[in-house]
């Protein structure tokens, strides 16, 4: 069964082909991040006008990657949500009009639920990590690879997505079965990264540059207190208010800063996540989203784990930022039971898990 993906729910237009949904015949991705640099973050109607010009060029490439024509394809996947209402439009007429002439299933895929089966792509974080190749210039390629069959994964687990529009627990009890267990309450901790960067003009985005600047700092140098820690505010979460500690110090050393500010936020995340698990009686936690690439939360993690003895699945580093490989994977088990998208599927911005 081959599968075309379509991502257009931000600022990477992506697609990928999939077959038997694990095996990744092609991934591409475009990424806008250098028109976006000047303004410090994502601009909706920049965003939208560069999905249309990348949109056929990407798709292009992606079944020319996977050696793969359109009439090969037994079904094609889009994001419809959350995200940029504007970005969404893009990807959805793409793949409707691709369902509509191919006479081929239209599959809706909800962006973080995409998210989640990044890890269905790639063996347990015990097994050695292939770092991958993406680079975040314009028009950038992931290389075609063929995950490592990981054997299937046993349910239920316990996910922590983190990205730059979202911070939420999520338990997944089976295929398309979710409890959302915690959210954050305002700001994601992906966007908090954005902010202390561009509060510090370190550019953006501004979570992998903290976590390279951190890694030159004490992250004890300064005391942050853990936000909403205290086991009355549950698994919810809250990232303005140590954002708005970092803006108001001065004379620091700014690696030291970097490293003490993200050694808070890693800390909190998965005190939350182990307490859930261990709440819950679960012993698999995850990760997923864009803040699963960061370096310090993926090694705590994994130690705490551990420590702990709970199973960590960690996502690769190339399929955990925007990319239509998790998309095409989590709609390969929904093809499995038919649940089809209308041609009129619409774009949900605010879409819940």
């Amino acid at each position: 069964m081959k599968l075309l993906a379509i991502e257009t729910s931000c600022d990477e237009t992506a697609a990928a082909v999939l077959e038997d949904g694990k095996k990744v015949l092609s991934s591409v991705v475009a990424s806008q991040n250098e028109f976006h640099k000047k303004y410090g973050g994502i601009v909706p109607e920049v965003a939208s006008r560069k999905h249309i010009e990348a949109i056929n060029p990407v798709i292009a490439e992606a079944l020319e990657k996977a050696g793969k024509k359109f009439k090969d394809l037994d079904a094609v996947a889009v994001t419809y949500g959350p995200g940029l209402v504007g970005s969404l439009l893009v990807g959805l007429c793409a793949a409707k009009a691709l369902a509509w002439s191919l006479k081929k299933p239209l599959i809706g895929v909800n962006h973080l639920e995409g998210h989640i089966y990044s890890n269905f792509l790639y063996p347990l974080s015990s097994l050695p990590l292939n770092k991958g190749e993406m680079s975040r210039a314009n028009l950038s390629r992931v290389p075609s690879r063929e995950p490592r069959d990981r054997g299937g994964i046993s349910f239920p687990f316990i996910c922590l997505i983190v990205s730059g529009g979202h911070t939420l627990l999520v338990l997944m009890k089976d295929h398309g079965k979710y409890e959302t267990l915690g959210r954050t309450r305002d700001d994601a901790v992906g966007e908090a990264y954005d902010k202390v960067a561009r509060f510090l003009n370190l550019g953006y985005p501004g979570g992998p540059i903290i976590d390279e600047l951190a890694k030159k700092g004490d992250p004890h140098a300064i005391t942050f207190k853990k936000p909403m820690i205290e086991e009355s505010f549950g698994y919810d979460f809250s990232f303005s208010g140590i954002k708005t500690a970092v803006t108001r110090l001065s004379g620091v050393k700014i690696e030291d800063l970097a490293a003490s500010f993200q050694q808070t936020v890693v800390e909190t995340l998965i005190d939350k996540l182990i307490r859930a698990a261990f709440d819950k009686g679960i012993g698999r936690v995850a990760l997923a989203g864009g803040v699963s690439a960061n370096s310090a939360l993926r090694q705590q993690l994994k130690e705490r784990g551990e420590k702990d003895g709970l199973e960590v699945m960690l996502p690769p580093l190339e399929y955990s930022t925007d990319n239509a490989a998790m998309i095409a994977c989590a709609a390969y088990y929904k093809f499995k039971k038919k649940q089809f998208a209308a041609l009129d599927l619409k774009p949900i911005a605010s879409l819940k898990i």
